[in-house]
């Protein structure tokens, strides 16, 4: 009997879908070519979730760019951004974020408001280490936060702690009258409900 030849494995979605985006680094992609490139695979939309969350690849879209319309996506660059931990579960992922209010730890931006670092982006929240794993750092819920994109990329293994009140204090003391003011503001509109009762205490 003579040996067939194995035909080739056939690309899957992922893998085209990423190679696609590598073609076109920095070029703004639809959703109906990116399903064109995926054969029309159902699933398209999961693989480029994968490829982001999963594989760290720096995909954006609508909620991360502004110039970006419902249903673009872009690859910015081909520097990896920090993936998901794949050891961590939905549930310490979701109990994190919960406890931390749904801010980014380090700038303080909160989950698709304007990123104060880079106007043109919204917070994206990622579940970051405060002792990196490289340096010890373990995946309980005690040794992680909620930090932004544009935090997470300037974060890498650094391992500083949260000011305490009386820094933070300190800090805001020494500040302008008019960024003591913004914080007051910011303050107010974050913790109504205690504003009104400290108010009334003092009337």
């Amino acid at each position: 009997m003579e040996n067939k030849e194995k035909a080739p494995k056939r690309k899957g979605a992922r893998l085209k879908l990423r190679e696609y985006f590598i073609a076109n680094v920095g070029k703004v992609l639809d959703s109906k070519t990116l399903q064109g490139v995926a054969e029309g695979s159902s699933e398209w939309g999961r693989r480029v979730r994968e490829l982001r969350n999963e594989e760290g690849m720096n995909i954006v879209t609508h909620n991360d760019l502004s110039e970006l319309k419902p249903g673009q996506y872009m690859l910015v660059n081909l520097k990896p951004m920090p993936a998901f931990e794949r050891g961590i579960s939905k549930e310490t992922r979701a109990f994190v974020l919960d406890r931390n209010g749904f801010t980014c730890q380090m700038c303080g931006a909160a989950a698709g408001e304007p990123n104060p670092f880079d106007s043109n982006r919204k917070t994206r929240l990622h579940i970051g280490h405060i002792i990196d794993k490289s340096m010890g750092g373990t995946d309980t819920a005690n040794n992680l936060r909620a930090i932004c994109s544009v935090c997470n990329e300037g974060a890498s293994n650094l391992t500083l702690n949260r000011p305490d009140a009386i820094k933070l204090i300190a800090q805001v003391r020494r500040a302008p009258n008019k960024d003591q003011l913004d914080v007051l503001e910011w303050l107010i509109k974050k913790f109504p409900e205690q504003s009104l009762k400290f108010s009334a205490k003092k009337i």
